[in-house]
């Protein structure tokens, strides 16, 4: 294994500069969502109408993103993008006024939607670039690739939280949402001018055979396995916060997250330098059942550091996971639709964690901590039943 598998993807012509640039904007748009809690909370006091806001925003866009993907694979990138990012700004800048001149809750709500509908899934655009630009050597190349997006969606999950949390907490709660939307728009439109990197547009004939494709079994089965994957983050969420004040302990939870970050951010840098022989079927049917696996010591964990080392091993299975789902959906779809359905996943996966939220909120609630951690274990279980069934 050698680190010159990244340095080669990044030296092709123009990927280091959309990678980067839309790792950029990722870390703006991982702030959002906690940019808008802290600017309404700010200012209402309320983390009830916060909550509905953002959640506004979480609904707006999982729902309203495949269909903005579906208008940039038809019209292009470089020419949707700019478009896009204009009413994100504005849509920001409404939400911004709305919430100083203190409007109703739900005028505020309609805003953090139009927020969530106009963000742009840069994460989604970047990996069809690399779809686009490794056509020719994708079976060898591809995977390497989709683990340095998860290098860098990694990255930005880490970043941006603590960035727009470091600016909501020392100043102006809007001035972390007045960030987030400048790494956005700066790190989209630097994007959307790297014009010789961006994929083709289709014909009428080929956007037919591509919307059609979205409904294969093969495609399916990977929006089946995000679904679950949310299942299982959204219930962690719950649970991982519950478990650290049940034991007294609640300033361990922010390290507990941490630790299965830095897992992640490991097992992905290492599962993309190495030339996997197995079929990536087969490879997600053991990813995940290795997550369902290491689940179950979190079922019995009794205290901090033996929670913080059954966590570092779900952290290992999660890039696998992801890695792999990306380049099986690639695979499954034509590749006039491939930012819809990596879209898609996200959407999936952002759907699954919402609900998780809430159902594992009542499991805690009934059954304390290990409630929410059957949750998790139940959705990695029917994911590795999944990802069984579809190797086969």
């Amino acid at each position: 294994m050698s680190s010159a598998t990244y340095h080669t993807l990044l030296r092709a012509p123009g990927a280091a500069a959309f990678f980067l640039t839309a790792t950029a904007g990722r870390v703006g748009i991982a702030m959002t969502s906690l940019g808008i809690i802290w600017l309404v909370h700010g200012q209402t006091g309320s983390y009830t109408v916060a909550g509905l806001v953002t959640g506004g925003f979480a609904v707006a866009e999982a729902l309203v993103g495949p269909q903005l993907a579906r208008l940039i694979d038809r019209f292009g990138q470089t020419r949707v993008l700019p478009l896009a990012l204009l009413a994100h700004t504005t849509a920001v800048v409404s939400l911004l006024a709305l919430v100083e001149s203190g409007s109703s809750n739900w005028l505020m709500t309609t805003a953090g939607a139009l927020v969530g509908a106009t963000i742009p899934q840069l994460g989604a655009l970047s990996a069809a670039r690399w779809s686009a630009l490794l056509r020719d050597q994708r079976a060898a190349a591809l995977p390497t690739a989709f683990a340095l997006e998860s290098l860098g969606n990694g990255l930005s999950y880490l970043a941006g939280p603590a960035l727009v949390t470091a600016v909501g907490a020392s100043s102006n709660p809007a001035h972390g949402m007045v960030l987030a939307t400048t790494l956005v728009v700066g790190g989209g439109l630097a994007f959307a001018a790297q014009r010789r990197t961006a994929p083709a547009t289709a014909g009428a004939a080929d956007r037919k055979r591509a919307g059609r494709s979205l409904l294969w079994s093969g495609f399916a089965a990977q929006v089946g396995v995000n679904l679950t994957l949310g299942l299982y983050f959204g219930a962690m969420q719950v649970s991982v916060t519950a478990f650290a004040v049940e034991h007294g302990a609640a300033n361990t939870a922010a390290p507990l997250y941490a630790v299965s970050n830095c897992a992640s951010l490991l097992a992905g840098w290492l599962y993309g330098l190495h030339r996997w022989r197995a079929a990536p079927q087969l490879q997600l049917a053991f990813a995940a059942t290795g997550l369902a696996l290491s689940c179950l010591p979190l079922l019995a964990a009794d205290s901090p550091l033996g929670l913080g080392l059954a966590l570092a091993a779900t952290g290992l299975a999660i890039p696998p996971i992801l890695v792999l789902s990306s380049v099986l959906a690639e695979a499954a779809v034509h590749r006039a639709a491939l930012t819809q359905a990596f879209t898609w996943l996200n959407s999936a996966s952002a759907a699954g964690s919402a609900g998780a939220a809430a159902i594992s909120g009542r499991a805690v609630d009934a059954s304390g901590a290990h409630g929410g951690f059957a949750i998790a274990a139940a959705a990695t279980s029917a994911m590795a039943v999944l990802a069984a069934a579809n190797a086969r």
